[in-house]
């Protein structure tokens, strides 16, 4: 009864009533309130569980650019804006002084997702990209919020065979992401909603990529202090 009156609050339009403006906007505002601080605690407790994970993640990430390899993102929907994302995130870094890596977006190809999906099914778009360009070394990025994605599940499967590293980014309890046993570092948004998960998701790979670079940098500063002793 209570969701149905916070609804009839929110929408009164759909329950045959005159919207209010000053009530319209009290309950507005309230919203926003109630999603700005479901927002903050979900974002504190998924980093308060999953920050090790995260580091441990970037330190294999790290191992994969000192190795000459790369990374490649991979999602479906709003989490393939987020593949998209992270890939531009390293090969154009916004941060001054910052060296571009290597990073592949898997959903760049509309012609190969387009040719995959039709041929064989939409399940092979990106297990069929990493046979053709992974290599042993690289890292995989996907993202899903229910963590139940085929196609990412295949594509982790596949990579874990050829020694790619694996991260995954989840929401609710991990799904299949969780379970498949493929995923070496996955971080799951303890949420079962779609937009609460999403705003981790982002936080967290941001939060990814400056922790590579700054453990490359301490690569490069260790370097330049052992060249200028000897």
């Amino acid at each position: 009864m209570g969701n149905e009156n916070l609804l009839s609050g929110l929408y009164p339009f759909l329950h045959g009533k005159a919207q209010d403006p000053l009530k319209l906007d009290a309950t507005l505002l309230t919203s926003v309130e109630m999603k700005s601080r479901e927002s903050r605690e979900t974002n504190e407790a998924f980093f308060s569980d999953c920050a090790p994970t995260l580091v441990a993640a970037a330190k294999k990430v790290a191992d994969v650019y000192r190795n000459n390899g790369r990374l490649f993102s991979m999602g479906n929907g709003g989490s393939s804006c987020d593949a998209s994302h992270v890939a531009v995130e390293f090969v154009h870094p916004v941060t001054a002084g910052r060296p571009a890596l290597a990073a592949t977006n898997l959903l760049a190809d509309m012609a190969m997702i387009s040719a995959v999906g039709n041929d064989i099914g939409f399940e092979h778009v990106f297990v069929r990209q990493i046979i053709a360009q992974g290599r042993s070394g690289d890292g995989l990025i996907g993202i899903s919020t229910s963590g139940n994605s085929a196609n990412l599940i295949s594509a982790f499967v596949k990579a874990k065979e050829m020694g790619i590293v694996t991260i995954g980014l989840a929401g609710g309890d991990g799904g299949r992401m969780k379970s498949c046993g493929a995923i070496d570092h996955c971080l799951v948004v303890p949420s079962q909603s779609i937009h609460r998960t999403q705003e981790c998701h982002v936080v967290a790979y941001h939060i990814l990529w400056d922790l590579v670079h700054t453990l490359l940098a301490d690569d490069r500063g260790s370097a330049a202090r052992k060249g200028a002793a000897a």
